[in-house]
């Protein structure tokens, strides 16, 4: 089952005024723990969807932290499609290199749908990228609160003229699957989104 609702998101746009956008939001459960990553097709996918509509690619990454746009750089001639990425651990990265408002961040939480929509759009704000990702979450073994288990992980995408969204992704396993689930997710629904599949 999946659930999606609106949520207002502050944002800072790339003159530094404020702006208020939609965060659509979905989740998805995933137990396949143990399932290896096989990440170069779906890198190669990706590439070849954003090369045929002229865009590029931005990353925002907490939990994950580069891997994203490590999976994207891997193979040579991505330079054609891929534009940066930000590794924003600290919630102080979030804000300086993104624009995510810190009061968002203590209303809501690094790991919440609001601040991964916030991110995602900072990426875009913040770079000459057409489409966005943004991954923050808890891979453990540490770090889980009430109602947010190891394995909780907010992905959003956003692209110039589409309100954010993002999914909710419940994995299992341990830190280097949830990382690299997370890191397969996120490609899947990039590629989809670059193919014009944006519901």
């Amino acid at each position: 089952m999946s659930r999606r609702s609106e949520a207002p998101v502050k944002l800072r746009s790339e003159g530094g005024s404020a702006s208020r956008q939609p965060c659509a939001t979905e989740k998805v459960g995933c137990s396949r723990a143990n399932e290896p990553c096989g990440i170069e097709a779906d890198v190669a996918a990706l590439g070849d969807a954003l090369r045929a509509r002229g865009w590029k690619l931005a990353a925002a990454e907490s939990c994950t932290g580069g891997l994203i746009a490590a999976a994207c750089t891997a193979p040579a001639g991505a330079s054609d499609w891929f534009e940066r990425g930000f590794v924003t651990y600290s919630n102080a990265a979030k804000c300086e290199l993104l624009g995510v408002p810190a009061a968002l961040i203590e209303q809501q939480g690094a790991v919440s749908a609001e601040v991964a929509c916030a991110m995602a759009a900072g990426a875009l704000a913040n770079s000459r990228a057409d489409l966005a990702a943004a991954v923050t979450g808890i891979a453990g073994p540490a770090g889980a609160t009430p109602g947010k288990p190891v394995g909780t992980v907010w992905l959003a995408l956003a692209r110039h003229g589409v309100a954010a969204r993002a999914e909710l992704l419940q994995l299992q396993g341990d830190r280097a699957s949830i990382r690299a689930q997370t890191v397969k997710h996120a490609l899947a629904r990039l590629r989809a989104w670059a193919g014009g599949e944006e519901a």
